[in-house]
């Protein structure tokens, strides 16, 4: 039976693999984006009436999470997936010369906004069936095999770990399953051209990984293998 997923940063990289194949095998998406109308999800959109639903969304803006609950008000969502995120500047993230200003706008996209997403959304994730709130996280936000360098992206990630444990307790009574991944290096614009796996292949297992998920599962930290990931 098809399942309706809700997808932040749709619009690009793992997101919109993620929605891509999501249609392919006839499930219903909700592309959520600041832009969902323009781009690569405006091809798939022209194609795919009444399965995706495109919805504008700001996730670092109150204002726009209220208007967006608004819109989706009482319709059930049996997955979200927190994917919207941003690595920052590729120089001064590290442990002796910081951008601070752009470590705290890593942050804001990165910790604040999948919290506020779940929050908002999470009476839409217990109306559904399959009540699966999923975060994109990264390995690089293990302290446990971590390296120097990245500090911006990989504190965000480190914090948003927690963050969504935190929320995961919050709403184990209510027997909504709360997961965090690793997606793979991906070829994206954040992972770059010599990256590990094309967007596709990080997609279906995520999707597969997801799917075979449940309150077992909550709040565990694994790749998009399903391979478990140390904190």
């Amino acid at each position: 039976m098809p399942q309706t997923w809700m997808i932040t940063g749709a619009n690009r990289g793992i997101g919109l693999a993620l929605t891509m194949e999501l249609l392919r095998r006839g499930d219903h998406v909700v592309a959520a984006a600041r832009d969902p109308w323009g781009g690569a999800l405006a091809e798939v959109a022209g194609g795919q009436a009444g399965t995706l639903t495109p919805l504008e969304l700001d996730v670092t803006s109150d204002k726009s999470v209220a208007a967006a609950k608004q819109a989706l008000d009482g319709r059930p969502i049996d997955v979200l997936v927190n994917n919207a995120g941003v690595y920052g500047p590729r120089d001064r993230q590290s442990a002796l010369d910081m951008d601070f200003n752009a470590w705290r706008e890593v942050f804001e996209v990165n910790v604040y906004a999948p919290l506020r997403v779940a929050q908002a959304f999470l009476p839409n994730v217990e109306a559904g069936t399959g009540r699966k709130i999923v975060t994109i996280s990264s390995r690089m936000g293990s302290i446990g095999s971590n390296p120097s360098g990245a500090i911006a992206y990989r504190s965000s990630k480190a914090a948003v770990n927690m963050v969504m444990v935190g929320f995961g307790n919050a709403v184990r009574g209510s027997e909504v399953a709360v997961l965090l991944f690793h997606p793979g290096w991906v070829r994206t614009d954040m992972g770059g051209g010599g990256a590990d796996i094309p967007p596709a292949e990080s997609a279906a297992g995520l999707i597969a990984t997801i799917d075979a998920s449940g309150m077992r599962e909550t709040n565990s930290f694994r790749n998009w293998k399903g391979d478990e990931i140390p904190w």
